[in-house]
Parts: C-alpha cells; structure tokens; sequence
C-alpha cells in the first residue's frame, strides 16, 4: 500500500488539474527540454553580446539563424523577444531625437531685448517659434505666432519647408486678427 502511495496522489493532483499523468509527464519533459535549448541560445546571445553590447533582438536572431541549424533548436523571433524578455537582456531601444536649434553657429546672434521686461497687457509682446510636426514618414512645420501675455495663438502658418515665407504668413495672419478686433 505504501507503494502506490505516490501514484494515488499523482492522479489525484492530475484529477485536480484536469489532465492525465501522460500529459503532466510530457510537459515537465519538455519543459526540460526547452529550458536546456533556452539556456544554450541565452549563451550564445551572452558571447554575441561580448563582441556587440547594444545589438538588438532582430539581428541577433538573423546572426542565430545557424547556431539554431546546428543546435536543432526551432526557436523563432518572437520566441528570442520573450526568452529574452524573461532574463533582462533586452535593449532598450534608443529614440531618434530631432535637433532642431543650432546654436553654436558664426551667424551673428542677436541679443535679447526684452529680457526682465513682462507684458502688461494683451497685444503688448508677441512671440513666434517654429515646432516640427511629424506627419508619416515626413516632418510638418508649424510658424505659430502667440501673445505673450494671454498665451493666445494670435497667427499661425503649416507648410513642409522652413521658408520665411510661411513665417510671414503666420505674422500676417496674426495682424489681420488684430486689426478685425480693433
């Protein structure tokens, strides 16, 4: 009777979950195998590493494709992600910042002549900028001209180059604005 001790809770533990012992043996052997596979793709990524620290995910696995032919081991790319993703050797993907202001130029810079002074009233101060609106794979830009005191958008212009033109018309905007409310 102490014999089939161990049995009788197996298959009872296998009633509890709902499989049979087949099926519960089956999975811890591949879960074995798996893990084994895992672990020889986790070093081979740990050696890639060594030579290029910040290769991503989807050239490691285009450089894995013959060590994964050699190994016998069918492991495809969203697998990698999630191997990788288990062990913390993902990188972080780096975001491509747009630099739009170049200040350190031989061009003559202007000093600025209301520094310290703040608008009393509406109308008093305008302000003008240029901000970069990404539109698909192309950039919009956006001449916004605004009152300094109330923070209205007093003119603005969108155009897909940075001539002055669209400037000008933003400002012309902003002047046809005020001159209908006077």
């Amino acid at each position: 009777m102490k014999d089939s001790y161990p049995c009788v809770c197996l298959e009872w533990f296998c009633w509890l979950l709902g499989c049979t012992r087949q099926s519960l043996y089956k999975n811890t052997w591949s879960s074995k195998r798996r893990s084994s596979k895992e672990q020889l793709v986790l070093s081979e990524v740990k050696n890639i590493r060594r030579e290029h620290p910040a290769i991503g995910t989807r050239k490691l696995h285009k450089l894995l494709q013959s060590f994964y032919q050699k190994h016998s081991i069918k492991m495809g790319r969203d697998a990698l992600f999630s191997t990788l993703n288990d062990h913390r050797l993902l990188i972080k993907r780096r975001k491509r910042r747009i630099f739009t202001t170049h200040s350190h130029h031989w061009l003559k810079k202007y000093s600025n002549l209301i520094k310290g002074w703040y608008p009393q009233l509406p109308e008093q101060l305008w302000a003008s900028d240029i901000t970069y609106v990404p539109c698909g794979r192309q950039h919009l830009y956006l001449s916004l001209v605004t009152d300094a005191y109330s923070h209205e958008i007093m003119g603005y212009h969108i155009a897909d180059t940075l001539e002055a033109v669209h400037c000008k018309n933003a400002l012309q905007m902003a002047f046809a604005k005020t001159w209908l409310t006077e």
